[in-house]
This record gives structure tokens, sequence and C-alpha cells, in this order.
């Protein structure tokens, strides 16, 4: 039986600690979840608090991902800011960029005691979030992938076999035809549109969605995702949506409520779905992998992370950042990191949490659940597939998904939205790149 940290264990541990006479150094963390992963967050922080009696770290939810970024600037600006910053993943280059706010992960912990072994986790997740020579800068905290799940009573409601091959493209497309054919409403939806069907689909065929290796080769890089392939998959999906086998929910994830609910037949979303769909689903449910088009050179490949990492901030006293390594720290032992995948599907940030999952059987007893490990780390990653590190990505985003609502609505062509998405992306990276110099 696997491990569990439990706040029964965090205030029997407190009890054998007994009351300290003194005041425990206060570490503030800021962060972007609510519900489960919330809860799942807070017992992380209990647990730690429970284990030592030196510091105490005090989570505050700021909002969603965009809107932590922003506290956390605005904080700075005000010099308010926490010690620790959660910043999604297409934050990255933009808190690269913030001179003077952040103090970089492995310098923070070589000024510490704390255990740090940057070799310890996983490639495809710490090369996201280090420079050109391997050094951390934040501490991979919340990754994930996108992976497709599966209703198979709705498919069984369909005629089609739920253990139905669905390893491409087109052969999703013909279990969707079916599917609509038998009455649904919501043969196959999605979440985050651009980071599955943009920026995924194109490492996932070892095509640049930018130049300059995605912007880890600089910021003078231009984006490059109005490609052939890129091209041919929206153009299906917006022929998909005209069709009404593909339902658009929203930017975000809004399609999860309606899948949780039992509405629709596929979906692709993030790994870490797993938890609300687990808690939820009344049905019977599988991960597989993302689809690939056939004939694509070299695909599949490796999909790319999402997520976020924690980021920490300058402006504080060295005791004070003596608590922020111990904190990360133990974020990163095998039993807590082992948990976190197990509970949330999010990715295990080290192999031996990983090693620890397979051999607790957690696997054996949840089939699929090891599916997102295997597609991150099954190839080594390329200049295509290692990442994205592009300023202003945030807002990019925002333009990729105007234009994709636009593809989806039938008001503009895949090969023109595209054309357009990148024009105006690419103002914003000139924009980023002369700020910057």
């Amino acid at each position: 039986m696997k491990k569990q940290y439990t706040l029964g264990l965090a205030l029997l541990v407190t009890s054998l600690w007994g009351t300290s006479t003194w005041a425990a150094t206060e570490v503030q963390f800021w962060h972007a979840f609510t519900g489960r992963l919330g809860e799942l967050v807070a017992e992380q922080i209990e647990t730690f608090n429970a284990s030592q009696s030196d510091y105490t770290v005090v989570g505050t939810h700021k909002g969603n991902y965009s809107e932590t970024l922003n506290s956390g600037i605005a904080a700075f600006r005000a010099k308010e800011q926490p010690h620790i910053l959660m910043v999604f993943e297409v934050g990255t280059a933009t808190m690269m960029g913030a001179k003077g706010a952040i103090k970089p992960v492995y310098e923070v912990m070589a000024g510490s005691d704390s255990k740090f072994d940057p070799d310890a986790y996983i490639g495809s997740v710490k090369g996201y979030y280090t420079t050109t020579d391997g050094e951390m800068l934040s501490l991979p905290f919340n990754s994930s992938t996108p992976v497709l799940w599966v209703n198979k009573d709705a498919l069984k409601a369909a005629g089609v076999d739920p253990e139905v091959d669905l390893s491409t493209w087109e052969k999703v497309g013909e279990v969707l035809d079916k599917v609509k054919a038998s009455g649904s409403e919501c043969p196959l939806t999605t979440a985050w549109q651009s980071w599955v069907h943009l920026e995924n689909l194109s490492a996932y065929h070892n095509v640049p969605f930018a130049s300059k290796d995605n912007g880890f080769g600089g910021t003078d890089t231009e984006l490059a995702f109005n490609g052939e392939l890129q091209v041919k998959h929206i153009q299906t999906m917006g022929d998909w949506a005209k069709e009404g086998k593909f339902f658009y929910a929203g930017r975000r994830n809004e399609g999860g409520a309606n899948f949780r609910a039992g509405e629709c037949a596929l979906f692709t979303e993030s790994s870490a779905g797993y938890a609300g769909i687990n808690a939820e689903a009344k049905f019977e449910f599988a991960v597989r992998p993302l689809p690939y088009w056939e004939g694509a050179e070299g695909a599949p490949q490796n999909t790319i992370i999402g997520g976020a990492s924690l980021w920490v901030m300058t402006g504080h006293e060295d005791e004070e950042y003596e608590g922020v390594a111990a904190f990360l720290s133990f974020l990163s032992t095998d039993d807590i990191q082992a948990k976190w995948h197990q509970d949330t599907g999010y990715l295990p940030i080290t192999s031996a949490a990983g090693d620890k999952t397979k051999a607790d059987g957690f696997y054996d007893e949840n089939p699929g659940t090891d599916i997102a490990v295997m597609q991150m780390t099954a190839k080594e990653p390329t200049p295509n597939s290692k990442g994205l590190r592009l300023g202003s990505f945030d807002q990019i985003r925002g333009i990729i998904d105007e234009e994709l609502e636009a593809v989806w609505t039938g008001d503009k062509d895949a090969q023109t939205a595209m054309d357009s998405a990148v024009e105006r992306g690419n103002k914003l990276l000139r924009r980023f790149e002369q700020a910057n110099k």
C-alpha cells in the first residue's frame, strides 16, 4: 500500500514536536489552485509545516494562472512580493526577462543546507525551466501533458467498441462519424485549445512552433505555426465543428464540465484532468495517448509540458530563503512527488517518484495513468519538442484563441486564421525583444 501524507499525520507530527517557544519564519506562497487541486496543495503545505518547527509556509490563492502572474508582478512593483510565486509555463520568458525580480532556484539551493540534485529531475520537464547551461531557474511543480480522455460508455451507446484504436486523427475522425450519427451533440471537445492543438501538435509531429528552437535560442524568434501540418489539423477541426462532431466550450477548461457530466465521448485535455474526472465521472473512462497524423515524419515524437513552476522572488532575508529552500526540497521528495502524481495526474518531476509509483502498483491498479509519463519520456526531445520560451506568450495565446474561434465558427479558413495569428503574434515578440535588449 502506498504511503499517504494526510492531515492526521500532520497533526501527529505537530503533537510530537510540541509547541514552539519562538516564532517560525514565515514563507509566503502564491498559487493558482482551487477545488481538489487547491485541497491537495493545502495538504502539502500542512504536512511540511508539521514536519518541522523552523518555518511556516502560508499558501494564498491569487486567481487563475494569468491573474496569479499579474498579481506577482504588481506585488513586486509595490515591494510586497511573496517568497514563492506559481507561474504557468507560458510565463517562463516573462519571468526570465523580469530583471531584478527573481532569485534563480539554483542560487537559492546553493546557499542553503537543503538537499538538491538537479540531475534527479526528468529531463523533458527540467529542460523547460533551465538556462542553456543547465542551471535551474524555477522548480517544476505541476507539470502535465495533453492526452485523450475517453468516455467508454458513450462509445458503447454509439455502437463503437470502447477499446477502438484511437492512435491517429484519421481513426478519431472515423469514430466521430459514428458517434455523431448516433445522435450525440458532443462527440469531441477540448480544453486549452492552443496548448493541445497547436503547441503540442507541433512538438508531437516534430515541426517548429517558432524559429530559434521555439525561442530557446534567443528573443529574436518568429512564430511558425502556420505551416502545412498545423493548418491541416486546424482545418480538420474546423470542418468537424461545422459538422457537429467537435463541440467548442471555451478557451480554458470549460469543456471539462461537459466531459465529466458524461455529455462527450472524447476529450483532449491535460493528464491532470485525472483528479476531477476520477472524482466526478459516473461513467467508465479511459485515457489514451494524444493522437497523431499518419504519415507525418517522426511522429509521434514527444509532447511538451503545461502546468506551472515555482519562482523565487528577490527582496527577502537570508533566513527566509532557507525556509524557501527547505520547502522546495520537501516538494521534490519521492513520497511527496509520488503522491502528488497519483492524486492529480500531473507528471512526477523526478525519476525516482515515477519509479516509486510503479513499485506501489498504482499503474497496474489504474491503467493508463502512466501514458503521460511515457508520452513525455519515450523519445529524447528535439529542438522542436523541448518546449516553448516565447515572450508575451500569454497575450499571444489570446490572439491564437481569437483566430481559432474564427475557424470554429466558419468565419475564416485555417490558413487565413493561422497567418493572421502569426503576423499579430510576431508584433508582440518584436516588442518583447526590444524591451529585453
